[in-house]
């Protein structure tokens, strides 16, 4: 019995000073949005992420089958724990929008994580991204990609993410940011706001519905026609630092530097398309 007092009173110290925040995503991305989830200190993450072409409407169809012959956006990057609560990423896309060939670098830091006590209850992030352009220089001067300067290449963007896990099953998140474009067409602004909700749905042990949606705002009048990235998925937890991920999404992006200030596709006319993400965890 004395024993069992000592280890209870060992213990007490870690239990209420030492609790680790719980997960409340399995994946440091939701579909299209970061989530509030960051890599543990000196873990590595290589990931592998495939968007192709619109599954109906009038690109989509057998012509193209159903989109898988064409791809809209291809990624393969690595982020890395610097702590527990500091993740660092890079990452290559092809970009879906008029601006490619895009080089994306990022940091995520967790500021606060959920746990079982009243202090902290929920999760709170927050992400920062450059993204460069490296396709060639246009001649066409009305072109994005005229480049006068250097710094028209570039793209950056913060992000706030809250999070909460209700239950073992549920989880949910909101998100804003800021998007800022140094060069942009004549017909479109500087600067996109967005902001968003997202959720997993566990279903069992290694299974979960996912959903996103992230609503971009121009407060000016500007010829063209956003619509709302809406992302539908499904996760699967394979074991031994695997995670798999399909997904429908109208977004062809996949970076936020990408599909935020880009997406035109429409649900409602098949401009939606199958996507996935490899996820695979080292520990160096």
């Amino acid at each position: 019995m004395k024993r069992l007092h000592l280890c209870i009173l060992l213990m007490l110290p870690i239990y209420l000073f030492g609790q680790r925040p719980l997960p409340i995503f399995n994946d440091r991305k939701i579909i299209n949005a970061h989530s509030t989830e960051t890599l543990l200190k000196r873990k590595l993450d290589f990931r592998v992420a495939h968007r192709f072409g619109d599954l109906l409407g009038d690109d989509g169809g057998w012509s193209s089958f159903y989109g898988l012959e064409t791809a809209r956006d291809v990624l393969i990057g690595f982020d890395y724990g610097a702590t527990d609560n500091l993740m660092l990423g890079i990452n290559r896309t092809k970009g879906a929008g008029p601006l490619r060939m895009l080089i994306n670098a990022y940091f995520k830091y967790k500021l606060a994580g959920q746990n079982n006590t009243s202090e902290n209850p929920m999760a709170v992030s927050i992400l920062g991204m450059s993204t460069i352009s490296t396709m060639p220089s246009s001649d066409d001067i009305s072109a994005v990609n005229n480049f006068p300067l250097f710094a028209h290449r570039m793209i950056y963007h913060v992000q706030m993410m809250v999070a909460k896990r209700f239950s073992d099953r549920l989880s949910l998140q909101f998100n804003a940011g800021y998007t800022h474009r140094n060069f942009v067409a004549l017909n479109d602004i500087n600067y996109v706001i967005n902001v968003g909700l997202a959720g997993r749905l566990r279903i069992s042990k290694r299974l979960a519905l996912l959903v996103d949606l992230n609503y971009p705002l121009r407060f000016q009048d500007v010829d063209f026609d956003a619509t709302v990235p809406l992302g539908l998925g499904l996760e699967w937890m394979t074991g031994g630092g695997h995670v798999f991920q399909v997904n429908f999404t109208n977004s062809g992006g996949l970076s936020e530097t990408d599909y935020l200030v880009n997406t035109q596709s429409r649900w409602d006319e098949g401009q939606f398309r199958l996507g996935f993400t490899i996820s695979r965890q080292f520990k160096l």
